[in-house]
């Protein structure tokens, strides 16, 4: 089976990962573009259950580097999301990480009418109602949802910050420290709950189609200088020689293009 270090957004990126992943050839994958015009307004049944959330700032217990994007691991317990497209099912958080590019200009996955932002966040959870670990809930098409907020340059993030502080101390591949200072996920979502929401898959290999995925249409706002520690991220392990002819090992442009919606239904709810 394809392992972890088989692919990347270079040499072995998102246009081969069919070869040693054919999930990612499936007619349900992520991401895609969010044509607006396209969407069904479904406020009246989305909203019967709103959304909700919980996230408790010790949830957050590890910053790691896996080599291609910052990632914190989560300890789910006292998570909660709930509602929407979810209805009565029970999701916890699993762990939360980000997408960017090599410039301002793009490296969000997911795009709205064609537009791309600096950036894009996502809260993995685990239907924890129907499965009993993540690894059985990344099976099934119900088992994962995924909360994502799109990037925009603009002034420094309060809580971003506290992460990209960190950043330097897992520069390279595979290291990892503790969080110590407590980050709330709550803080790192949009002020306006309005959303839209269609089944995808994982947007990394082995690319399960097992996601609902739930789109914030409002962004936050992140620092250049905040992106830039980020792109200051290395996707090789320390003490080894330095890929130099990509990018000099740096962590850029980690974002699988958008796919084609099909026929699957995309549907809004809230406020733009």
């Amino acid at each position: 089976m394809a392992g972890r270090d088989d692919w990347d957004y270079m040499r072995n990126g998102p246009d081969t990962w069919v070869d040693k992943f054919p999930m990612a050839a499936g007619s349900r994958q992520s991401p895609v573009n969010i044509e607006t015009d396209r969407a069904e307004s479904d406020h009246e049944s989305l909203s019967t259950k709103p959304l909700r959330w919980k996230y408790p700032a010790y949830a957050s217990r590890k910053l790691v580097n896996p080599g291609y994007c910052w990632r914190i691991d989560c300890d789910g317990e006292g998570t909660f999301l709930s509602g929407g497209p979810l209805m009565d099912d029970i999701y916890k958080l699993e762990q939360y990480h980000c997408h960017w590019g090599c410039s301002d200009s793009r490296g969000s996955e997911h795009t709205v009418d064609g537009q791309a932002f600096a950036g894009e966040l996502h809260l993995v959870h685990w239907n924890t109602t129907k499965y009993r670990t993540f690894a059985e809930a990344a099976k099934a098409p119900d088992g994962l949802a995924v909360l994502g907020v799109f990037l925009k340059v603009g002034k420094t993030h309060e809580e971003m910050e506290k992460i990209a502080r960190m950043l330097p101390y897992v520069s390279h591949k595979d290291e990892v420290v503790d969080i110590v200072d407590p980050i709330d996920p709550s803080k790192l979502l949009p002020d306006d709950n309005g959303y839209w929401t269609y089944l995808g898959s994982l947007t990394t290999p082995p690319c399960n189609e097992s996601v609902t995925w739930v789109l914030f249409k409002k962004f936050i706002e992140v620092s250049h200088h905040q992106l830039n520690i980020f792109r200051n991220l290395r996707k090789f392990p320390r003490g080894e020689e330095c890929p130099c002819h990509e990018n000099h090992g740096a962590v850029i442009n980690n974002f699988r293009p958008p796919l084609p919606l099909g026929n699957r239904q995309l549907r809004e709810c809230g406020s733009f």
